[in-house]
C-alpha cells in the first residue's frame, strides 16, 4: 500500500507545527516533512512526533533574506559563511526531533562559481549530517515558480551530486516542478530511483490536490510499486480551499 508523508509547509497553515503534525496523523498520513520549523521549539515538534508516531521526513535550509529576494544560499558566491550557518542549523535541529533529511536550498545564482560554491558547502553539509546520520537532500525547482534559482534540472543536479561524491547526498524529485521543466517523469523515475532520497507529487499546472492536471499520479504510483519504491510520497500541495476538504485524493490512491 502507498503511504504518503503531509508537507506541513504547505498543508494545515494554520496550526502551529506540533498541532498539524497531530492533524496529519488524524488525516492517515503516514510520515510528515515541512519547510522552515525553526519558530517552534524541538521538544514541541519532538513530543508532537513521539505522541502520533510519525516520522519527520526531512525540513530546509533556511532561504536567507526572503524580503531581499532570497531563496536560498549555498550556492551564491560571498555568502558561503551564511550558507554554512544556516546547514548548521537545520542539522541541528534535524538531529533534535529524529528527521531524516535536510534539504540544502541552492538559491538564485547561475555560473560556474555558483556551481564550485555550490559543490563546496554541500561537502561541507554531507560531512556535517553525516555525523548525525542525516541525508542532504538537493531539489531542481521550476524556474516560472522559483525564477533565477541555480537548480533546474535532474540532470544538473546528478551531475552535482557526483562532483560532491558524498555517500549521503540524495535527489529530491518533486513532480510538480520536474514536469514543468522536464517532463518524462517515468523514464526518469526509472533511471534515477537509485539517487532519490524523497518523492513529491502536487497537480500540474496549478500545484493543488494530485489528483488533477496533466499528471496521472495513478500511473506515477503504479510504476513506483513495480519499481519497488516504498518510501512515504510527499503531498506538497497548496490546497485549493481546506486541507481537509481536499483530502479524498489519499484514499483513492491506496
Amino acid at each position: 500500500m502507498t503511504r504518503f508523508s503531509a508537507n506541513l509547509g504547505f498543508l494545515w497553515q494554520e496550526l502551529a507545527l506540533p498541532d498539524a503534525i497531530r492533524a496529519a496523523k488524524a488525516a492517515g498520513f503516514d510520515a510528515v516533512e515541512c519547510h522552515y520549523p525553526y519558530g517552534f521549539s524541538t521538544e514541541a515538534v519532538r513530543a508532537a512526533l513521539a505522541e502520533t508516531g510519525l516520522t519527520m521526513l526531512g525540513i530546509n535550509t533556511i532561504r536567507g533574506n526572503v524580503e531581499a529576494g532570497d531563496n536560498g544560499l549555498a550556492a551564491v558566491p560571498g555568502r558561503e559563511q551564511e550558507a554554512r550557518e544556516a546547514i548548521a542549523q537545520a542539522v541541528d535541529y534535524a538531529q533534535a526531533i529524529g528527521a531524516l533529511n535536510v534539504h540544502v536550498m541552492a538559491g538564485k545564482a547561475s555560473g560556474e562559481e555558483a556551481r564550485a560554491t555550490f559543490v563546496a558547502n554541500l561537502r561541507h553539509a554531507c560531512n556535517l549530517a553525516g555525523r548525525a546520520g542525516i541525508t542532504i537532500l538537493i531539489e531542481p525547482l521550476n524556474r516560472r515558480d522559483a525564477p533565477g534559482y541555480f537548480l533546474q534540472t535532474s540532470e544538473q543536479a546528478l551531475d552535482i551530486m557526483a562532483t560532491v561524491g558524498a555517500p549521503n547526498i540524495r535527489l529530491m524529485f518533486d513532480c510538480y516542478h520536474l514536469q514543468i521543466m522536464q517532463g518524462d517523469l517515468t523514464q526518469k523515475l526509472q533511471t534515477y530511483l537509485s539517487s532519490i532520497g524523497h518523492i513529491q507529487i502536487a497537480s500540474v499546472p496549478d500545484r493543488r490536490e494530485p489528483d488533477h492536471g496533466e499528471i496521472d499520479y495513478r500511473h506515477i504510483l503504479h510504476v513506483l510499486d513495480r519499481l519497488g519504491y516504498d518510501r512515504p510520497i510527499g503531498a506538497e500541495y497548496r490546497p485549493a480551499t481546506s486541507t481537509e476538504a481536499g483530502l479524498g485524493w489519499v484514499g483513492a490512491y491506496r
